[in-house]
């Protein structure tokens, strides 16, 4: 069927989304048109809002519609830890653990000399800038365990093994990964087991020292 130029425009446009194929963006279209005409309008204006009032933190470099995000501007936060992921979405997912009270450097994608992404794109001079001005004492690379994140881990990793940074004790780490809570060997990938044996550490019960050991 050939719709009216607006709807087809309207329906390319959803089909920019990720995971949207035709049918889905199709069915989307016709329901703002038919059912909800009022909530696609309102869909629009915070869309055409977003797009023009959220920009990026200029210290970590995550989404924000100011120049300091909530997180690089709590006085709260240990400015000696940093936690370097790809992407915001990786930052909320790290904060939903409310564990890590650390800051972040979001790099805003990976290494991928194929798209034309070299550190320059990720920011990294302006990460390893950071380490020198900073109180950083410890910099977590949470990129991800793919070929591209591991690559991109190693790069920074290397960026940060100078004698300027080694003077300082600058600790450096990666993240773990590995068998998941819950999950059985025999359903784990041979990736992730290697990753897992690589990564292993001592049970903290053997790890004590026998006071009455000679």
């Amino acid at each position: 069927m050939n719709y009216s130029p607006l709807i087809q425009q309207l329906i390319d446009a959803f089909k920019r989304l990720p995971g949207v194929g035709g049918k889905s963006a199709q069915r989307m279209v016709l329901h703002f048109l038919e059912r909800d005409r009022e909530g696609g309008r309102r869909l629009a204006a915070a869309l055409s809002a977003a797009m023009d009032g959220v920009g990026q933190c200029r210290a970590c470099r995550t989404l924000s519609e100011t120049e300091l995000c909530g997180i690089c501007a709590h006085p709260g936060r240990d400015q000696a830890l940093l936690c370097v992921v790809e992407t915001p979405a990786d930052v909320f997912a790290v904060e939903q653990t409310a564990v890590y009270r650390g800051r972040y450097f979001v790099l805003m994608g990976h290494l991928s000399p194929i798209d034309g992404i070299g550190p320059a794109a990720l920011g990294i001079d302006a990460l390893v800038a950071q380490v020198r001005e900073g109180q950083v004492h410890e910099v977590i690379l949470a990129t991800n365990p793919t070929v591209e994140g591991e690559a991109t881990a190693w790069y920074i990793a290397e960026q940060l093994n100078r004698p300027e940074f080694n003077a300082r004790r600058l600790k450096v780490s990666r993240i773990a990964h590995g068998v998941p809570m819950g999950g059985e060997l025999e359903y784990i990938d041979g990736g992730t087991l290697m990753h897992s044996l690589s990564g292993r550490q001592p049970l903290g019960i053997f790890n004590q020292t026998d006071k009455n050991t000679p």
